[in-house]
C-alpha cells in the first residue's frame, strides 16, 4: 500500500480524494500512521481504542496531502472527511464531492471535517449534490452528526462550532493543503 498521506488531495478527474480510515457501522477507531503512511489501530493508554459509543454513522478518513497544522491552531492530522456512503473498506480511497464542512474543535484545537457524497452516483445513499439540497431534504443528519461527534469521545471534548457549505470545505482542504492545487 502506498504512502496514504501524500496521495494527491484530488484525482486527475477533479474530485477530491477520500480516505476511508473508519468504514461506516464500525467502532474500531484506525489513523494513519504519519511515518509509513500506512493505516494502524489508534492507541490510548497503551491499548487499541475502541469508540465506546454507537458505531460511526458515516465512513470517517481524511483528505490526502493535509495538514491541520498545530502553528495555525489545527489538531496536526489531515483533515478529516465523512463520506456519505454504504460502509466502503478501510483504506480504500474514493473520489468525493464536498458538499457542507462541519465545524468542529477539539480540547481547543480545529479539528473540521469536510462533508462529502460519493463522485460515483453508484454509491451514494442521498440524492444530493449541494449542501442547499443536503438542508432541505436531510438537515436531520446534520443533527445526528453533531450528536455524535459531541458525545463520541465523551461530552465537553468537541465543541460543535456550525456548519458551512461546500465552497467553505474546499477552501478549508486548499486552506490545509501540504501542495498547491
Amino acid at each position: 500500500m502506498s504512502h496514504l498521506l501524500y496521495l494527491p488531495s484530488f484525482s486527475k478527474r477533479g474530485y477530491l480524494n477520500a480516505v476511508v480510515e473508519i468504514p461506516a457501522g464500525t467502532n474500531q477507531k484506525y489513523e494513519v500512521d504519519k511515518t509509513t503512511g500506512l493505516l494502524c489501530p489508534d492507541v490510548r493508554d497503551g491499548q487499541a481504542r475502541t469508540v465506546a459509543f454507537l458505531p460511526y454513522p458515516v465512513n470517517y478518513g481524511f483528505i490526502p496531502s493535509t495538514l491541520m497544522d498545530k502553528e495555525r491552531g489545527g489538531d496536526g492530522d489531515p483533515l478529516d472527511v465523512l463520506v456519505l456512503a454504504e460502509a466502503q473498506p478501510r483504506g480504500s480511497v474514493i473520489e468525493v464531492v464536498p458538499i457542507g464542512l462541519m465545524l468542529l474543535r477539539d480540547t481547543g484545537e480545529l479539528d473540521h471535517k469536510v462533508l462529502a457524497i460519493p463522485q460515483d452516483p453508484s454509491l451514494r445513499i442521498l440524492s444530493v449534490s449541494s449542501w442547499a439540497e443536503f438542508q432541505q431534504h436531510y438537515s436531520i443528519i446534520r443533527h445526528l452528526l453533531e450528536l455524535f461527534f459531541l458525545y463520541y469521545d465523551g461530552l465537553g471534548v468537541m465543541t460543535p462550532m456550525g456548519w458551512a457549505d461546500e465552497q467553505a470545505a474546499l477552501a478549508e482542504v486548499k486552506k490545509w493543503s501540504l501542495s498547491p492545487r
